[in-house]
């Protein structure tokens, strides 16, 4: 009775406020596997529940790919190329021309623009020259991650291009209050904060899995440390085999599992060649893959929030990460994860080579976690993503 209800108090509540035609400009999008597309999916999924017309504008992914349409969604593919060590995701080219036209032609009362990449800086222009309000996301720390790729000069200008980017813009949004207050600090201006939520129904401990431990070569008594996500130079693959290693030393019957592939794989299967390397997961099977771990380690300090940080905890696992990102925000040190200092990487590895050999204290923070995770609930996240989108869409009809 109580999931039948959703959908009308969904439509009662639609008739009493503006419903909006938003238009959503992406360069990745579910089901590609990463935290951008995935939250991106969540957001466009929940705005429509609650009535708004969603015109969404992504590259093609694949060659076969149709695009959706109904009452309410519209999908516009535009061209994209594949990103360089990343071949299953594309970056969208330039294409403020189509933009411009198509917004002309069927004026959207929003843009809310995800990425900041060519096709995103392209709905930036075309929604300038036309006089629509813009939201913006910042989603990646591409001015981090320049240091990462030995092109560290970089940072300034990149830091230079966000800002511009994002100041012309009517709000930009970032999930954590950390990061509003960094971003501000450097001069953005009008920074809101939009928490992410954690789909519960997938991610939850009792995907955990008897015969995937046995794959592993654990036993019950055995931990399994395991990392999840990218892999690449950002992400800190050093501090994850400098962690493993610590835990191998001093907890020989430990277990370690990395689920994720990118550019820096290789490498690490090489420098830890006992661990597992599970690959890409998606859905159920990443979540069962997360589940059967004990213990989740998260050394990177670039994300602008980290989905996979909550992830681990909805399944249970006790996490290890720096005071940063997801993992600032939702883990209390001692009760439902640990949290080392920002700069004090000897003390990540020790934090989580000593849970490591104390399971029981893992299971009863995995269990908190897990238990804490069941509150980040899209639905009200959704909400406040809908009421900035509905003050600035007004805002902007106010200064006509």
């Amino acid at each position: 009775m109580q999931r039948d209800a959703i959908p009308l108090r969904v439509e009662e509540a639609a008739s009493r406020r503006r419903l909006l035609r938003i238009a959503v400009v992406t360069e990745t999008y579910a089901p590609e596997v990463n935290g951008v597309a995935i939250t991106a999916a969540h957001f466009v999924e929940g705005l429509r529940q609650r009535s708004h017309t969603i015109h969404l504008i992504r590259p093609r992914q694949k060659p076969t790919e149709v695009p959706q349409a109904d009452a309410r969604f519209e999908e516009v593919f535009t061209q994209g190329v594949p990103i360089p060590g990343y071949p299953q995701l594309k970056m969208g080219l330039p294409a403020p021309r189509r933009l411009h036209r198509l917004w002309q032609a069927h004026r959207p009362d929003i843009v809310h623009i995800v990425t900041e990449g060519p096709l995103g800086w392209s709905a930036l222009q075309a929604a300038t020259k036309l006089g629509l309000p813009v939201v913006s996301d910042f989603r990646t720390n591409f001015h981090a991650y320049s240091q990462h790729y030995g092109v560290g000069w970089l940072k300034t200008p990149v830091l230079a291009y966000l800002r511009s980017f994002h100041n012309r813009t009517r709000a930009t949004l970032v999930p954590t209050e950390a990061m509003r207050t960094a971003l501000a600090n450097d001069g953005f201006r009008n920074v809101r904060v939009i928490s992410r939520g954690v789909d519960t129904q997938v991610f939850t401990a009792a995907r955990r899995s008897a015969g995937l431990r046995t794959l592993w070569g654990a036993r019950n008594s055995d931990p399994v440390v395991l990392h999840m996500g990218r892999l690449a130079p950002e992400k800190d693959p050093e501090m994850i085999a400098l962690t493993f290693e610590a835990i191998r030393q001093r907890v020989p019957s430990a277990k370690f599992v990395v689920v994720g592939d990118g550019p820096s794989r290789a490498s690490m299967e090489r420098g830890i060649p006992y661990a597992v390397f599970a690959g890409m997961q998606r859905g159920a099977e990443l979540a069962r893959h997360i589940a059967s771990g004990d213990i989740f380690i998260f050394p990177s300090r670039t994300e602008t929030y980290g989905n996979v940080t909550v992830e681990a905890m909805a399944c249970g696992l006790a996490v290890v990460a720096f005071d940063y990102g997801a993992a600032s925000q939702h883990i209390r040190p001692g009760e439902n994860g640990l949290l080392a200092p920002l700069n004090a990487p000897q003390a990540f590895i020790a934090m989580a080579t000593e849970l490591a050999g104390d399971l029981s204290r893992a299971a009863r923070l995995g269990a908190k976690a897990s238990a804490d995770a069941q509150r980040l609930d899209w639905h009200d996240i959704v909400g406040d993503l809908e009421s900035v989108l509905i003050d600035a869409a007004g805002a902007a009809i106010g200064g006509r």
